[in-house]
């Protein structure tokens, strides 16, 4: 039975400050999270290229070193600079992995395109490398880490605002980390990733970080893919079935949202992968063309037949991509789709990943004809540490209250003479006089009334404060800005919930 839309929760990120969501309730993913990884191995009903999926999933684990007795909890995200939000995902992975005794997993996708990659404080905001491919690189992992005396420069910067902070920060620890001369140089996504790998170790946390392009020409991923380029038209309607079920729920009128459908012709129909040419270092989105009953992947003339359920198609697949130096990444869904049917048993998303994830549950149904996986939903608002404590002025609040005290600076003088101007007949010149003089009369209370001139003061210093209260109630600056104590608390608010 297909679950509806509505019976998810409208998750909203927390306003305060330390504060969690945490979807469905701790107990609920442990269990979920037990049941998933006894159905899931033992799942035989669901054949994928010729094989069941359960040894499929088998296959996949192993090649990652995960035991067959052990559940996973895992979590991804794009290789960038992750906010507090973002990064509560990986606390409470720990928390849930350490009562279920599981391995632990964190996805570094480093197959997307490159954003939010500049470091940002109150005050400031500067590219995290000075490699110059930052705004049009088509997929971070060809980004550069940082050279060393870019990295000097960043320091330096970030110090002088530090010196006027009430906390020393965790950034610098990521800083040192990136400065390190070793050669070869190393990529972005691989630098980053293992410098949050270490602060997070230092904080307590215990996860292995997987660079996920590593994956994309593995035996059973390509199984995975060579099975959905192979039924593309039954993926293509399932997967934009469940997009336009999904926009008449939430009433989205946009169809490029949450994301666009798969284009569908006579002769061509579009797969939820992007073809990445690794020579050129280029990508387009990846389509298959009819062949009879079969569809066939074509690559500058070079064409390859999809074969419906063959064992051992995904080495010939390997084989045509290397050969023309080419790597099919999966686009979102089809990337937590692989995670979540072939490696682990709890995958935990954050809000906007969630929100997608429904769609994902609905394709899982209906191309693949299994109940999928459970998912979970968490994220955390640790806002900049001088915003702790701190009131911020409500600016729709204070010009409400301009208005009313607009109003009633006239005192009963105005309710006389509106009582007045209802007397008097529509049109008339004696009602437009009295409605004239009114608002004169009105326009000069205000001019002078204390009340309003006060009510200035207050708005004038409110709206030169908002532009401050923006930076430090921003909830997207990098986790790393965090003092120590800060997130090991919050590492404890997630330890005690589970």
């Amino acid at each position: 039975m297909i679950q509806e839309f509505s019976s998810y929760p409208d998750w909203k990120a927390p306003g305060e400050d330390s504060a969690l969501l945490i979807w469905p309730e701790p107990g609920q993913i442990l269990r979920a999270t037990a049941e998933n990884h006894r159905r899931m191995r033992a799942e035989r009903s669901c054949i994928v290229q010729g094989e069941a999926l359960g040894d499929l999933r088998g296959r996949q684990r192993e090649e990652l070193n995960l035991s067959p007795d052990r559940p996973v909890i895992a979590t991804g995200h794009q290789t960038e600079l992750l906010h507090p939000g973002v990064w509560g995902k990986l606390a409470m992975i720990d928390a849930a992995a350490r009562q279920v005794d599981a391995d632990c997993l964190f996805a570094a996708v480093d197959s997307d395109a490159p954003k939010h990659l500049q470091l940002r404080w109150p005050g400031e905001s500067r590219p995290i490398t000075d490699d110059p491919r930052i705004g049009d690189a088509p997929w971070c992992g060809l980004l550069d880490a940082p050279s060393a005396q870019y990295v000097k420069e960043l320091k330096s910067a970030l110090s002088a605002s530090a010196a006027n902070w009430s906390f020393t920060p965790m950034i610098f620890n990521i800083l040192d980390d990136l400065a390190d001369p070793s050669p070869p140089k190393q990529a972005l996504s691989t630098a980053l990733t293992a410098a949050m790998y270490r602060l997070d170790w230092e904080l307590g946390l215990r996860h292995q970080s997987l660079l996920v392009s590593r994956l994309w020409m593995s035996q059973p991923y390509l199984t995975l893919a060579h099975h959905l380029l192979a039924n593309a038209g039954e993926l293509a309607s399932a997967y934009n079935g469940a997009l336009k079920e999904f926009r008449q729920a939430h009433g989205i009128d946009d169809p490029g949202r949450p994301m666009p459908d798969l284009q569908v012709a006579d002769e061509r129909c579009e797969v939820p992968f992007w073809l990445d040419d690794q020579k050129n270092q280029t990508r387009q989105r990846a389509a298959v063309w009819r062949a009879g009953d079969r569809w066939r992947f074509v690559i500058e003339g070079d064409s390859f037949e999809l074969a419906r359920g063959k064992e051992g198609a995904a080495g010939a697949l390997r084989e045509f991509l290397q050969r023309r130096e080419m790597r099919l990444s999966p686009r979102a869904l089809t990337l937590t789709m692989f995670f979540r049917l072939l490696i682990v048993d709890q995958w935990v998303h954050g809000i906007g990943g969630g929100r997608y994830e429904q769609v994902n549950d609905r394709v899982i149904r209906r191309f693949f004809g299994i109940e999928p996986p459970a998912f979970s939903v968490t994220t955390a608002t640790l806002y900049f540490p001088e915003a702790v404590g701190r009131t911020r002025a409500c600016l729709p609040c204070l010009q409400h209250e301009g208005h009313r005290l607009r109003h009633a600076v006239m005192g009963p003088e105005k309710m006389e003479m509106v009582r007045q101007i209802a007397s008097l007949p529509r049109r008339s010149m004696q009602r437009q006089q009295v409605f004239t003089d009114m608002h004169s009369r009105l326009a000069q209370a205000v001019r002078i009334h204390p009340s309003i001139q006060t009510w200035r003061q207050r708005m004038s210093e409110a709206m030169q404060n908002s532009a401050d209260e923006q930076r430090v109630f921003d909830r997207e600056l990098f986790y790393a800005i965090q003092p120590r104590e800060r997130l090991i608390r919050l590492i404890e608010e997630y330890a005690g919930r589970f």
